[in-house]
């Protein structure tokens, strides 16, 4: 049975590109006209920018242990919550977290790594739309993916990954490079763990890869254009996608699988727009009401 409240999730790695597909999904909300409950993953973090930087000082052996990727540092138990009373009732709590790109908040008087308060969701809401880590996640706690209707898994190559992350938190967020590099390697075991399943169980994968040389992303380098790449979307069930129709509309797409389509980069939005478009659609139209 069709739940009243859709849930769509969004799910991938901190520098994945997921920023990008929630700004597709935002005009695509706007020209469907469809009332979203946006709710970023990052204010599920269990602990402010201060916490940490306290905690590692005073226990440096917990550091790899808390990263953002892990099950301990999130409030996974109020985001599964979430997920329940929206798609029963249509109505939640949720907050936000402060980055440095946050203007407005910061003008505000927020501080960079704090959250706001906690508060309801916006009443009258056609779905809810949750960008962030753990969207898919599965673990003997938590089963969060089971609440979502449509999940959408946002995962470049790994190195590409790490060149958007090194560059969006050294430009963006004031990091030094030395500080981002040693935040992906410390976290590496929690990716492997906690992020890289949820791969397995998203409804569609959109996964950027680049036709230049990304061999070291350590070095200090431009990320790799739209027009410098090709996208692998691959999806669970093909038996419900029209290849032929996307093929057509998508000019030089092709496939490399039965499940399997790859787009030029620099066309990712339109191939997103003819895809998902089609999707929200149908989720809005078999929605339960009382």
């Amino acid at each position: 049975m069709s739940r009243e409240y859709p849930i769509i999730a969004i799910t991938g790695s901190s520098g994945a590109g997921t920023t990008t597909v929630r700004r597709s999904f935002e005009r695509m909300f706007l020209r469907e006209d469809v009332h979203a409950a946006m709710v970023d993953g990052d204010a599920f973090h269990r602990y402010t920018r201060d916490e940490l930087h306290r905690m590692f000082r005073e226990e440096p052996e917990r550091k790899n242990e808390l990263s953002h990727f892990a099950v301990e540092a999130n409030l996974l138990d109020r985001l599964e919550g979430l997920f329940i009373e929206y798609g029963e009732h249509g109505t939640g709590t949720f907050r936000h977290y402060i980055h440095a790109e946050d203007k407005q908040k910061i003008e505000a008087g927020h501080k960079v790594g704090t959250f706001t308060e906690w508060q309801s969701l916006p009443c009258g809401t056609d779905l809810l739309f949750y960008e962030g880590l753990h969207g898919g996640l599965v673990t003997e706690e938590y089963d969060i993916a089971r609440h979502v209707d449509l999940l959408v898994g946002v995962a470049p190559t790994m190195n590409l990954e790490w060149i958007q992350k090194i560059d969006r938190d050294t430009k963006m967020r004031g990091y030094s490079q030395e500080a981002v590099i040693d935040t992906i390697l410390g976290r590496m075991d929690d990716y492997v763990r906690y992020i890289q399943p949820q791969f397995s169980r998203t409804h569609i994968n959109f996964q950027r890869v680049p036709t230049v040389d990304t061999s070291n992303p350590f070095e200090v380098q431009d990320i790799p254009t739209d027009a410098e790449s090709f996208v692998v979307i691959r999806f669970r069930d093909p038996s419900t996608v029209d290849f032929p129709w996307l093929l057509a509309m998508i000019k030089d797409s092709f496939m490399t699988r039965p499940h399997t389509l790859v787009v030029p980069g620099a066309r990712m939005s339109l191939a997103m727009e003819l895809i998902l478009a089609p999707l929200v659609r149908h989720l809005l139209s078999q929605r339960r009401f009382r």
